[in-house]
């Protein structure tokens, strides 16, 4: 964010509710409509099903950049794209602290990363007390956000950027190179990296998504 601002882009960080993918796309969509000019749309983890539902009907919107991100067609689910292997293909309850929130849905719950989960998995290559910092301040996620089906899949109509890191535990990099094979999106692999190499390694993901800044000027 940063490193684009001092290069004269007007970056923005567009906040995500984190409730159901439905609702969380609508938020994101009713900012990008007070945007005028292209935009380059990046979503990071669940944000990547949030931006190509967001995207659908804005024509505003000239690249996306799916940085460690799902990429959902119409019909799937954050939940499933995790891949084969991912961390988060065990037993919820040795993964996450559960805990209710007013107005969820029957069933649904508020989920946090339990705090060795997160440090191993989540933000494996950052230096531990950076790691159980970002833990103690970890926003929770509804469980509807990841069993919401996905009803638009921008990547279609929109050119796309991936960033693709191989040490990332929580969607497998088999799981995002497929998807981005789906989308036609430009690749970078990145060797090594956690789920968050857009903190541990920020310039890698910068010179991403400034060549995609690029391709619209």
């Amino acid at each position: 964010m940063d490193a684009l601002r001092r290069a004269g882009y007007d970056a923005r960080a567009v906040g995500n509710p984190l409730r159901d993918l439905n609702g969380d796309a609508a938020t994101v969509a009713g900012f990008l409509k007070t945007v005028a000019g292209p935009i380059v749309l990046v979503g990071h983890s669940y944000g990547g099903s949030v931006i190509t539902n967001a995207a659908a009907g804005i024509p505003n919107v000239k690249a996306l950049v799916y940085v460690d991100a799902a990429a959902p067609a119409v019909g799937e689910t954050t939940g499933a794209l995790s891949g084969r292997g991912s961390a988060l293909g065990a037993n919820p309850a040795t993964l996450y602290d559960r805990a209710p929130y007013a107005g969820a849905p029957r069933g649904a719950a508020d989920l946090y990363l339990k705090r060795d989960v997160f440090t191993r998995d989540f933000a494996s290559d950052l230096p531990k007390e950076t790691a159980e910092r970002l833990w103690a301040t970890q926003r929770a996620a509804s469980t509807s956000a990841f069993t919401t089906p996905s009803r638009a899949a921008a990547w279609q109509r929109i050119p796309s950027w991936a960033f693709v890191s191989t040490g990332d535990r929580i969607i497998t990099p088999s799981s995002k190179l497929s998807m981005a094979r789906r989308a036609g999106s430009k690749v970078t692999r990145f060797e090594g990296g956690s789920h968050l190499s857009l903190i541990s390694h920020p310039g890698a993901v910068t010179a991403v998504i400034a060549s995609a800044v690029c391709s619209v000027r």
